[in-house]
């Protein structure tokens, strides 16, 4: 069986597919397709506090397309979510209508916490070590959540309006990032996390470049370098000899120092990079949801 997760991100929208396969032993979830588009609504909205014509353009678009590929890929269900972009932009409610209107692709603008619990739902945890406690963190556009994992479970989570694009337009409110600083020492003293357990694509893009082999944790070290190496080189150098897309490559950094920063605060040695994130949680609960309607 197959289902859909659509992310309306603040830097990119995806649409991924995946496969579900149930055994005797459970359900075996592998992803199938993902598509990437990177309309960057955080540019609209976190300047002008809207989302333009020509990105609602674009998002209309897209959603077409979308809507037809789901169908030709026989999906079961799907859902789609909008974050911190939609979130901010004072016109999102209508630019959710319209988008329904001209696509009969219904989004969903989720807060912070709910974004994190659907990450959560990718069950990451239960494939770690269940003695030891756990920070997952998700970097986006415009928000980063945290949620702690003890024991297998979800004991906190937490949004701040922080994020890549935000950090490159210097667009974060005063007074966030201290608020997120203060809040990842208390955690940090309180639960003492033994890693922090990445998602994003510039975290992905980051471990990839490392060359550590897959669920190798990457160090404090070995991330100061990759953000010093990228440094090193011009917007045009990254794009041209490191081979980075454009929209990836004027936020890397901005990522790279978000986790720094994190690891430093809640005084965590490293990161582990399973690659998943939002739209993973998507078809997780997606799935969760389909059993019960069978029950």
């Amino acid at each position: 069986m197959r289902f859909a997760a659509i992310d309306i991100g603040s830097n990119a929208i995806r649409l991924l597919f995946s496969n579900v396969y149930e055994t005797a032993s459970g359900p075996i979830i592998k992803k199938a397709s993902l598509i990437r588009i990177p309309i960057r609504l955080g540019e609209d909205s976190f300047n002008l506090n809207k989302i333009t014509e020509e990105k609602v353009g674009k998002l209309i678009k897209s959603m077409q397309a979308f809507r037809n590929l789901m169908e030709a890929y026989d999906v079961i269900s799907y859902k789609a979510c909008a974050t911190s972009a939609m979130r901010d932009a004072k016109n999102g409610p209508e630019v959710i209508k319209q988008i329904f209107k001209e696509s009969g692709v219904q989004l969903h603008i989720i807060d912070g916490e709910s974004e994190a619990q659907l990450i959560f739902e990718t069950h990451i945890a239960e494939s770690l070590d269940p003695s030891k406690n756990y920070l997952y963190m998700d970097v986006g556009g415009g928000s980063t959540e945290y949620t702690f994992f003890k024991n297998e479970e979800r004991i906190w989570s937490r949004s701040f309006d922080i994020g890549t694009i935000r950090l490159r337009d210097n667009l974060v409110k005063k007074g966030v990032k201290e608020e997120m600083d203060e809040w990842l020492k208390e955690m940090g003293k309180k639960y003492h996390p033994e890693l922090v357990i990445g998602s994003g694509g510039n975290i992905n893009k980051l471990f990839k470049m490392s060359g550590l082999a897959s669920m190798k944790i990457m160090s404090n070290t070995k991330i100061k370098q990759l953000k010093e190496f990228l440094e090193s080189h011009s917007l045009e150098e990254r794009i041209e000899k490191l081979g980075l897309r454009p929209d990836r490559a004027d936020v890397i950094i901005p990522a790279a120092e978000l986790f720094l920063n994190t690891l430093k605060q809640a005084k965590v040695s490293g990161v582990l990079v399973p690659k998943v994130g939002l739209a993973d949680g998507i078809i997780h609960q997606l799935y969760q949801e389909y059993k019960l309607d069978q029950k």
